[in-house]
């Protein structure tokens, strides 16, 4: 009897090593087959291309707010920085063309992104605060800059502005390859690079890092520069799909983006979690909300389940982050 309960600890100890580290691609296989299973659309071809397109832009955004978390900060101001960022671009495109328009913009929200990175960095401020503080400042810069008054491109037909929302590339949608290729390019950086190693390091124990000889105040003002351009990528494709911007678009999707972020396993203390499952994070987020439309539900329904979500994910992290802390205990 000894010998069969010595026998079955270990396949205990299997399971749970299997959920730690592959739980958030085993959530999302069950979703798709649950999903599957009681819309008949839902796995269809065009309904999967359909969701991946439309997850795209939190995706890109979520690249960025993953480097920032994985540092040890937060940035809620990615909201306020799309509205702004498709203003800008839209605007401009009528006024000086689709190329100076791109490059005005990229520069402008880098330039609010330097901001964060100054306050927080070198300053040393509480990241929550700054960037909430951003939020709204960002937000206010966003209706001065447009006085108030929706913007849209005049000729949507002929620019060429149009292939980063509307345009596909080799049959594929191009906001699913800008996705895809800066999520793979951030989780190469982030995984095989000295300086995605001091990312982690900074996230994972700033005070130690900093006697190693990191530079904390560097390394997290460069985060925030890396969250402000994906942000501003984020938001050439939203005006170019678009082809106009409302001045409060990007509101709510610092949420959507956390939410996203968070549920991939990329712990808020810091120092722990990957872009690969971000992106898987942000695809479950878009899954279930497609799927709950399709099975007949209110939209409103969607945000309570990515509350409860949200709650779980950051349940299951704090009770990983216990039992790793009190398992040498243990």
């Amino acid at each position: 009897m000894a010998a069969i309960e010595v026998g079955k600890e270990p396949a205990s100890i299997d399971v749970k090593s299997l959920l730690a580290r592959q739980g958030i691609f085993i959530a999302f296989v069950l979703f798709m087959i649950g999903f599957g299973i009681f819309s008949d659309k839902f796995l269809s071809p065009e309904n999967l291309l359909t969701v991946l397109r439309q997850s795209a832009i939190i995706g890109v955004m979520a690249v960025g707010v993953t480097v920032v978390v994985l540092s040890g900060n937060l940035d809620l101001s990615v909201g306020s920085m799309l509205s702004f960022g498709t203003v800008m671009v839209v605007d401009l495109h009528d006024k000086l063309g689709a190329t100076p328009a791109i490059g005005i913009m990229l520069i402008a929200v880098l330039v609010l992104g330097a901001v964060n990175g100054f306050l927080i960095g070198f300053l040393k401020l509480n990241s929550l605060i700054v960037t909430l503080g951003m939020l709204s400042a960002i937000q206010g810069l966003t209706l001065i800059y447009s006085g108030g008054k929706n913007v849209d491109v005049a000729d949507q037909e002929t620019t060429w502005f149009a292939i980063f929302g509307r345009g596909d590339i080799l049959g594929v949608a191009t906001p699913i390859v800008i996705f895809a290729v800066l999520a793979v390019i951030m989780h190469i950086v982030m995984s095989r690079t000295p300086y995605g190693r001091r990312i982690y390091a900074v996230g994972g124990n700033a005070t130690a890092a900093v006697f190693s000889g990191i530079r904390r105040n560097r390394v997290v003002f460069s985060t925030y520069l890396i969250s402000a351009f994906c942000t501003g990528i984020a938001a050439i494709i939203l005006g170019s799909r678009v082809m106009g911007s409302q001045n409060n678009v990007g509101q709510g999707y610092e949420l959507l983006v956390l939410a996203g972020v968070i549920l991939g396993g990329t712990s808020l203390l810091g120092g722990s979690g990957n872009i690969l499952k971000t992106v898987l994070g942000v695809l479950i987020l878009g899954f279930i909300q497609n799927g709950l439309l399709l099975l007949g539900f209110p939209y409103f329904a969607q945000w309570i389940v990515t509350w409860v979500v949200i709650i779980l994910a950051v349940w299951l992290d704090v009770a990983a982050k216990r039992g790793r802390l009190l398992s040498p205990i243990a």
